[in-house]
């Protein structure tokens, strides 16, 4: 049978050249065979979280755009595709099985409640998707995720350890925990039941409630019998703002403190001065003083910036630099095998994305440490240490009275 030869359209033709011409077009070492790297940001831009959502995707993009116009992954440009949380755990399953089977992530970045991430979790380990996160229950780690997870965010063990330690210092000797049903709650209250002891205090009671309730003032009745010096407000900012207003009109004068996640510069906004004056806050504190950290705060227009948004601009690159040094490969497998190598060790230390790109491409060996601090790891997936900042709130404003 006689070889027939292909005919080429003039429209076909037209195409075949304009496509050239556009990956001819596409900067630095980016050629044809460049696909794009696609990652996942799963962060809450509604519901209790939404005051961190938004900054923490936006570290994220900078990051990613940084990276971009550096030339990408080995020629690669990242992509990012962004879904919201809603701090709900089943919105966030939908979202994630989105990420992970519409988009086909190689990571998913940026999971803030502790439930949200217990729920999304395993759908990552099963397509061994990585995931990293900013919650910070001890149950986290402990699911048997294969080492497809890593938080940066201190754990419940290391958080509350210095949180005892800072009521301790103030001599309180009764403490009573009002507490939001999430996985951080039962075992913040058992940690603190461990710690208090030591320094002559003790918990003298504490509750578990539904964080959309309207009011808690048969909790703040149950508290208030037990005549504590100290009340623990484990919640989020919408329950957390409803408990003060409710136990400034109980009449409590003792202390309180709750997590700075719960009760930040918008709770103080809404409430009149008197409601939550005196409050302590505790919150993992960033590298402030880091080049990284004062790179993001003029990219998002602040100075004084969330620890979230500083471990997701930490996250991305932890990706991107294990990509890197797995030679390209963007799976959550390379991922997990690469991650450590780059972020704890004897290797040249960065503080950016680019920067480690740089290094890695020359075959040096690095050890990054970002806007939130080191980012070193145990095998479970917990970072080492974390430096906590106790604030006080007076006059509507927090001022810092501690760091541990």
């Amino acid at each position: 049978m006689p070889h027939r030869r292909a005919r080429l359209s003039r429209r076909a033709f037209l195409q075949a050249a304009g496509s050239t011409l556009a990956i001819a077009a596409l900067p630095g070492p980016v050629t044809a065979q460049a696909a794009p790297i696609k990652l996942g940001t799963l962060t809450p831009l509604t519901g209790a979280g939404g005051s961190y959502g938004p900054s923490m995707r936006k570290a994220m993009e900078f990051v990613a755009q940084e990276v971009n116009a550096a030339g990408g992954v080995l020629g690669r440009p990242l992509q990012l595709v962004s879904e919201d949380d809603q701090t709900n755990p089943e919105a966030a399953v939908r979202a994630a099985r989105k990420l992970i089977d519409v988009d086909k992530v190689a990571a998913i970045m940026g999971t803030w409640a502790s439930a949200v991430t217990t729920a999304v979790a395993p759908l990552c380990w099963e397509s061994k998707t990585f995931l990293t996160t900013v919650s910070g229950s001890d149950t986290i780690t402990q699911l048997p995720h294969q080492g497809y997870l890593i938080r940066t965010q201190p754990n419940t063990n290391l958080q509350i350890g210095k949180l005892g330690d800072f009521l301790i210092s103030l001599k309180v000797k009764r403490v009573f925990v009002l507490a939001a049903q999430t996985p951080f709650a039962l075992p913040s209250q058992k940690r603190l039941q461990e710690l208090l002891p030591k320094g002559g205090a003790e918990l003298v009671g504490a509750v578990i409630y539904d964080k959309d309730k309207t009011t808690f003032r048969s909790e703040i009745d149950q508290a208030l019998r037990t005549k504590p010096d100290m009340i623990y407000l484990n919640g989020y900012t919408p329950d957390c703002t409803v408990l003060l207003k409710e136990l400034f009109k109980a009449g409590y004068t003792g202390a309180k403190v709750a997590q700075g996640y719960a009760v930040n510069q918008k709770l103080l906004d809404s409430v009149p001065a008197e409601v939550s004056d005196g409050t302590y806050t505790a919150t993992p504190s960033p590298a402030v003083d880091s080049a990284g950290y004062k790179r993001l705060a003029a990219f998002l227009g602040a100075s004084d910036l969330d620890p979230y948004s500083c471990q997701c601009h930490d996250q991305i690159s932890l990706v991107v630099l294990a990509i890197a040094k797995a030679k390209g490969e963007a799976t959550g497998t390379a991922i997990r095998d690469t991650v450590r190598k780059i972020a704890q060790g004897g290797g040249a230390k960065v503080d950016s994305a680019v920067a480690g790109l740089k290094l890695l491409a020359q075959g040096q060996e690095i050890n990054y440490e970002g806007a939130s601090g080191p980012c070193d790891f145990t095998e479970t997936g917990d970072i080492l240490d974390c430096k906590i900042r106790f604030d006080q709130a007076q006059g509507a404003k927090f001022k810092v009275v501690k760091l541990i």
